[in-house]
């Protein structure tokens, strides 16, 4: 029922199956945090908290959507430009998911408190990954793209660039991974995982350049420039490669205005595991 690129419609999709009463109740409380999350993503914030509020007075304190609660109600504070507030939302969201064995629910909740205190990122990214390594669950496992990139991103920022492009080799094999699993039509590739496979491989050469090793970074960008020629992170990378010295490479076009690398996805981060 999810469509980031379509929250209006997601909205409706999830209310009316939140509404749906041969659904059992706890399936609907579920569904309603979705709904939650979608009217989030349009700005709606009295109107989502209004819908988690429901959702707690019509379920038990062990039900799974109480978790689901907490953890959207984060989310809706740090969309709403309130992280003061979602912090310790997401911190009783991930005591209460790793109270009751929601692996998957906890991970979401330590990347949430990730992005918004960068000053402990690392320690709530590692947390995380710790959970994703011990689990076999492939929900909880689609998370390591986004925990290891995310991380990477961090380091890279700080300069720590070795560490920075282990994380960006690891997001690649979670990729890959991703990519080799079985998709919904057999003998073709998912569609976000090929996306998500070029992204994690665009992030190797970038920071192979900050590494200073231009010439691995160039012939990677070169590869991307095949599969994605209309990428302009992937432009933007080849034309920076081509004023250094022995990588003279020039590509055709008008200069694009071109936002910084980390805005390849929302907020500098990625924001989800899906």
């Amino acid at each position: 029922m999810w469509d980031v690129h379509d929250p209006e419609g997601t909205a409706a999709r999830f209310a009316q199956a939140a509404a749906d009463d041969a659904r059992p109740p706890r399936q609907r409380a579920e569904l309603a945090t979705q709904h939650a999350r979608a009217l989030g993503l349009l700005g709606r914030f009295a109107e989502a908290h209004a819908v988690l509020d429901q959702v707690v007075s019509s379920t038990g304190p062990d039900d799974v959507a109480r978790v689901r609660v907490l953890l959207e109600r984060g989310r809706l504070h740090r969309s709403a430009g309130t992280p003061r507030l979602a912090m310790p939302v997401l911190r009783e969201a991930v005591r209460a998911a790793e109270g009751a064995g929601l692996t998957v629910l906890a991970v979401d909740a330590l990347h949430m408190l990730a992005l918004i205190h960068p000053a402990g990122a690392e320690s709530w990214t590692v947390r995380a990954l710790n959970h994703v390594r011990a689990s076999a669950d492939p929900e909880v496992r689609r998370w390591a793209v986004a925990l290891h990139t995310n991380l990477g991103w961090g380091l890279h920022d700080e300069g720590r660039l070795a560490e920075a492009f282990a994380h960006f080799e690891d997001a690649h094999r979670a990729a890959l991974d991703r990519l080799h699993a079985p998709s919904a039509v057999p003998g073709v590739p998912d569609a976000d995982a090929v996306e998500t496979e070029q992204v994690a491989r665009w992030a190797i050469g970038r920071c192979l350049r900050s590494l200073g090793r231009t010439s691995e970074a160039l012939a990677m960008q070169r590869r991307l420039l095949v599969e994605r020629p209309d990428d302009p992170f992937v432009r933007e990378e080849i034309k920076a490669l081509g004023e250094s010295p022995g990588a003279r490479v020039t590509v055709e076009g008008e200069d694009e205005d071109v936002p910084d690398a980390h805005e390849r996805v929302p907020g500098g981060r990625v924001d989800d595991g899906g």
